[in-house]
């Protein structure tokens, strides 16, 4: 199934359907209509279902290719309002043209990023599933909301995630971090920040309210160029751009990998053999540098075809199917052929961001490698027992490529270089509301 070239930011689109809203997606899409309106104050542009308007019902789907969506990118140039000082193999992201970059808009989203005012209860702010130390991912297979209910999906690192075509696992609907945020802080299936309209407004005057930081003069200097003409800036519209903006920050790239590159540091001669085996076994062909990631867009893209992939970690009763709570870019596209096809993620920082994959699965860095070399997982016993490597919906990409012990272990050991210190303890990314003792505050007192 091949989608009509276009723009990510030509519409704006609320997704993330599954269980009820797969089976209705039509109704799903209204009744999201009718909260995120009320929320942001915006009318916005609804695709449901994605592709043909399919229903997403995996027993009518008759697609027999995988989604691919060819999106085409105006010319840009770096943005002179930002420093963004990149290493010379380092591109500089996009930047939405309604959400430019400034120093205070930054600083703005860094609080907000880590208080947990922003949440339904005031309990989970964006860091407590995002920790700095863990490339702002969290050591969790899967996080858990204010209501205690798990979220099907692993906390996905916030590594580079300026330079993603879409967000999240596997919604291509999601093309900007400002149409992402949404999910989390307003999304009920699952429920995690809980913002819903019996408390949007309770949340902003609570922040209005802060004691220990004044919020209305934070927003007033960070949007100094606002068209806002009742003179309120502190609004969800506004919240959720300071938090884009901050989140745009968090780039990557000094690592032992990146100096190498820049002959300002020397590989061992195993992570050097593990460079070669990341080409010759074809791991770059999803993971291509300098992301090490699929759907790499910078202000030198002018064109980019957008893909998921199965790469084989399930395959229940041998008929391909995965998990029905986390079946993939079929959740939202509802192609069969989308079955279990997620998002290639940036391996940067991958060694502290374990456990692994959509469903944090796999445990170990050493345990995914296999897999992947492997040609996929086999399960074999268990509620998800089968054979994913070949399950009929795997990537072809995807293959045994017969690697020894010792040439996976040069793998581990090529993926290390790709951590990135500085980044894991950048204090312009850290918790401004840290305590003297470096313990850092992770609730307030509600009025």
């Amino acid at each position: 199934m091949i989608w009509p070239a276009v723009h990510p930011d030509a519409t704006v689109t609320v997704a993330g359907a599954t269980g009820w809203a797969r089976r209705h997606p039509r109704r799903w899409a209204n009744q999201a209509a009718r909260v995120l309106m009320g929320l942001l104050g915006g009318a916005l542009l609804l695709a449901c279902g994605g592709g043909d308007g399919g229903s997403g019902d995996d027993t009518t789907a008759t697609a027999l290719e995988p989604t691919v969506l060819n999106w085409t990118y105006p010319a840009d140039t770096a943005s002179a309002d930002w420093p963004w000082a990149l290493p010379a193999h380092m591109p500089a992201p996009r930047v939405p043209a309604d959400n430019p970059m400034n120093a205070a808009k930054v600083a703005l989203g860094r609080l907000l990023f880590y208080d947990p005012r922003l949440s339904g209860d005031g309990s989970l702010s964006c860091a407590s599933c995002h920790v700095q130390s863990r490339a702002f991912s969290d050591a969790l297979a899967r996080p858990t909301g204010i209501t205690g209910q798990v979220h099907p999906r692993n906390s996905m690192a916030l590594v580079n995630v300026a330079y993603n075509a879409t967000q999240t696992w596997a919604n291509p609907a999601l093309a900007t971090l400002e149409r992402q945020i949404t999910n989390p802080v307003f999304g009920t299936e699952p429920v995690e920040m809980g913002v819903d309209e019996s408390s949007a407004h309770a949340v902003l005057q609570r922040l209005a309210n802060a004691t220990d930081v004044d919020y209305v003069a934070h927003f007033q200097q960070a949007f100094t160029d606002s068209t806002n003409n009742t003179g309120d800036l502190l609004t969800w519209e506004y919240v959720l751009k300071a938090i884009s903006a901050f989140e745009r920050t968090m780039i990557s790239a000094d690592s032992r990998y990146d100096r190498h590159v820049q002959q300002r540091a020397q590989l061992t001669l195993q992570e050097l053999n593990g460079l070669q085996l990341f080409t010759t076994a074809r791991c770059v062909q999803c993971h291509a540098p300098p992301h090490f990631g699929g759907q790499f867009v910078s202000v030198q893209t002018s064109a980019l075809a957008v893909r998921y992939h199965n790469v084989g970690l399930y395959n229940l009763n041998g008929q391909g199917a995965y998990p029905k709570d986390n079946q993939g870019a079929l959740d939202i596209t509802g192609n069969l052929a989308d079955m279990g096809a997620f998002r290639a993620p940036t391996l940067r920082n991958i060694e502290v961001t374990g456990p692994y994959m959509h469903d944090g699965s796999v445990a170990t860095l050493q345990e995914a490698v296999a897999i992947m070399a492997g040609g996929g997982r086999n399960v074999t016993n268990g509620p998800n027992a089968g054979d994913g490597r070949t399950n009929p919906y795997k990537s072809p990409l995807l293959v045994d490529q017969g690697l020894s012990t010792q040439e996976q272990a040069d793998l581990v050991a090529f993926l290390k270089t790709l951590t990135d210190e500085e980044f894991l303890g950048n204090p312009a990314l850290s918790n401004p509301f840290a305590a003297p003792q470096g313990h850092a505050i992770t609730s307030f007192p509600l009025d």
